[in-house]
């Protein structure tokens, strides 16, 4: 297996009686698939948080906190081996970042390799808090992926934080329907986003 290793800046019949049950019946059967909607194993999209905005690309797309001040990179402004990023930038320094990066390792066929891949990635300056299995909305052949909590510091460069700065970090990584290695991560200054922020960064990933 080969990775194109990247610093990590760089992430729902009969009438009458019978009839009224029959429309009770499918009431029912109705309010169960849209409260099934978040992952199920029919291939339903995920549920992106209020106020977030959304970034599709061809193998899935992910939510990121808008509400935050977040915003969509321009595709003529992003690095060359992002499908789609997102950048929260305060007086011209970039304190958190959603990316997607697709195709990024050769020889992988899983999500365990995909996640390999991913970490041998994530800087020798990071340190692993955790790594976990995660299931994602979409198709199921498709809905294993791993996911990978980290700490680090910025290292002051491409209008990053101050050399040092704590950060923290979110990666999930896995593969497409179509056997596509995909890895989406989400960055930021430690303590700017919470836990429970960081897993509705996860959830809201549809694969495609």
């Amino acid at each position: 297996m080969r990775a194109r290793t990247s610093r990590p800046w760089v992430a729902r019949g009969t009438r009458g009686a019978r009839a009224g049950r029959a429309a009770v019946a499918a009431a029912v059967v109705g309010a169960t698939l849209l409260l099934s909607g978040c992952g199920g194993d029919g291939g339903s999209g995920a549920t992106v948080p209020e106020g977030w905005g959304t970034l599709d690309t061809k193998s899935l797309s992910v939510g990121y906190p808008k509400d935050e001040g977040y915003a969509e990179q321009p595709a003529g402004e992003r690095a060359k081996a992002n499908a789609a990023v997102a950048l929260k930038e305060e007086d011209g320094i970039r304190t958190g970042m959603v990316s997607v990066q697709l195709n990024f390792a050769t020889g992988v066929r899983d999500a365990a390799g995909a996640a390999a891949a991913a970490g041998a990635g994530i800087g020798l300056n990071s340190t692993r808090k955790a790594t976990e299995d995660v299931r994602l909305a979409g198709p199921a052949d498709a809905r294993e992926a791993r996911r990978i909590d980290y700490d680090f510091t910025a290292d002051g460069q491409e209008n990053t934080p101050t050399r040092g700065t704590p950060m923290t970090g979110v990666l999930v990584a896995g593969v497409d329907t179509k056997g596509v290695p995909f890895v989406v991560r989400l960055n930021a200054v430690k303590d700017a986003v919470d836990a429970e922020d960081l897993d509705a960064f996860v959830e809201s990933i549809t694969v495609k």
